[in-house]
């Protein structure tokens, strides 16, 4: 198998893990609850994963405004800061602001642009270092004080590495964190 056949499908594979095994599973009117009572629910589980993969893709490798931006407003987050759902804690104010049915589809037109960049990605491309800082900035308008964690972690990065973290690794860790938190409330299928 080539490196462009299997960047493709580790994608498609997670995209059907997140969709099968976590959001066809749960009934949207329990991804806001805390399992347990504590931990990160499943809305912001699936707002900070897409809002990750969206900025990395979208912003800092293909140089255009996020697709949060034509999302925040069926998202519920029209007043929320442009950084929302960036932090790996959850803020439970905003996830009570989160429309289950619009994060599902932001989620979905995310992970349709991965699919769709990575059939069409140039091998080449991978190598290429792009001004992350400046597009974060003056693209999705990212507060490079209170995001610096942020910026310095993709700021002078290569593509590859954004594919290989922002995209799929951290894709991938918090889909693991998501069934976790799917088993918890109740909906395991095993």
């Amino acid at each position: 198998m080539d490196l462009h056949t299997w960047l493709i499908e580790a994608h498609r594979d997670a995209r059907a893990r997140l969709m099968g095994a976590v959001v066809s599973k749960v009934p949207t009117d329990r991804w806001a609850e805390q399992a347990d009572g504590g931990g990160s629910s499943l809305t912001w589980i699936l707002l900070h994963t897409a809002r990750h993969h969206d900025l990395a893709l979208n912003t800092a490798i293909r140089n255009g405004s996020p697709l949060f931006a034509s999302h925040r407003e069926a998202l519920g987050l029209t007043s929320a800061g442009a950084s929302v759902g960036l932090a790996e804690r959850e803020h439970e104010a905003t996830t009570a602001l989160v429309s289950p049915d619009a994060l599902k589809q932001y989620l979905t037109e995310v992970l349709d642009a991965g699919d769709e960049w990575l059939a069409d990605l140039s091998i080449q491309a991978l190598d290429t270092v792009p001004d992350t800082e400046r597009r974060l900035l003056t693209l999705a308008h990212i507060d490079p004080v209170e995001y610096d964690w942020l910026v310095a972690m993709w700021n002078t990065r290569p593509v590859h590495w954004l594919v290989q973290w922002p995209i799929l690794g951290h894709l991938h860790s918090h889909i693991g964190e998501a069934i976790a938190v799917r088993n918890r409330l109740g909906y395991n299928p095993f």
